[in-house]
């Protein structure tokens, strides 16, 4: 079957889908997207996701039209008969000049893609991933923290550092040496019983499964801070997991070649494992 895509307001097959040569996503990464993780056809969190675009478009003077697109997804999924699928929407400003001149564009690109997606094994998050420090930094000063932007590069680069070490992710600092995010997730670690991950100022995109891991903490009485921390703080820290909408919740057990914690996964990272697998599963029944 042609995989079917949403393309400013239209249904079509991928093959005849076409996206301005003068489109600023692709001239000048002018353009923000959102990943999205649906199981049972229904997508987890799709209102929140939604929220995030369209508080980062407003940011970047992005006239996007943010309640349609929940329509749009759907339509999509359904259009290319998905029940487990991997879903982005991503949003330029459109079409312009060939000089940078944002003023020149007059309608936004939405481009919607669904795919099946297939969770890695069961044995993986039972290992954990492994990971090194990128040379890559974040910029908590810049305009983009906290978007996230086509600007994609510095995190492929970080996880092309990781290819190359033959490890999962890429850890990335940002410029005060403090610990930000991975190449595309979110980190936590525990120390004495406590769960800490960076907060929103050390440059990091506020993920959507951060948020939800940060409620069911609460929920499960788990004590949690959003601070600064550093890199040797990660290393002596009894556990660690990643999180992002198709990951969910993984494991991280190993930093530059040495185990953190015993270097397997610990207790609270199996509890919020199966809490966030559980509130998938009661949130999808209730749609």
């Amino acid at each position: 079957m042609n995989e079917i895509v949403y393309l400013n307001g239209s249904l079509i097959p991928r093959n005849k889908a076409f996206i301005s040569v003068l489109d600023y996503g692709f001239l000048y990464g002018f353009g923000l997207f959102e990943t999205m993780r649906a199981y049972g056809g229904q997508v987890f969190r799709l209102e929140h996701h939604l929220s995030r675009l369209a508080h980062s478009a407003e940011k970047l003077g992005l006239p996007i039209g943010a309640p349609a697109l929940k329509g749009a997804v759907m339509d999509t999924i359904q259009a290319n008969k998905l029940s487990e699928a991997r879903i982005r929407i991503t949003v330029s400003i459109g079409e312009g000049a060939m000089a940078p001149d944002p003023s020149t564009c007059n309608k936004p690109t939405v481009l919607i893609l669904a795919e099946r997606y297939k969770p890695y094994p069961e044995k993986v998050y039972q290992k954990g991933f492994r990971a090194v420090v990128s040379s890559i930094r974040r910029n908590s000063q810049s305009p983009l923290s906290k978007l996230k932007t086509a600007n994609y590069l510095e995190s492929i680069l970080a996880r092309q550092e990781a290819r190359a070490a033959g490890v999962d992710e890429a850890l990335c600092l940002n410029e005060k040496r403090l610990l930000a995010e991975a190449s595309m997730s979110n980190i936590f670690l525990v120390t004495d019983g406590i769960l800490r991950t960076p907060d929103e100022e050390s440059g990091i995109l506020p993920g959507i499964t951060r948020r939800t891991i940060l409620e069911l903490a609460s929920q499960l009485d788990i004590d949690t801070l959003e601070q600064d921390i550093r890199l040797d703080e990660l290393s002596q820290a009894k556990e660690a997991f990643l999180t992002n909408s198709l990951i969910e919740v993984m494991p991280l057990t190993e930093i530059d070649g040495k185990p953190i914690g015993s270097g397997r996964p610990g207790p609270i990272s199996k509890r919020l494992m199966a809490a966030y697998k559980k509130l998938v599963f009661t949130e999808e029944k209730m749609i």
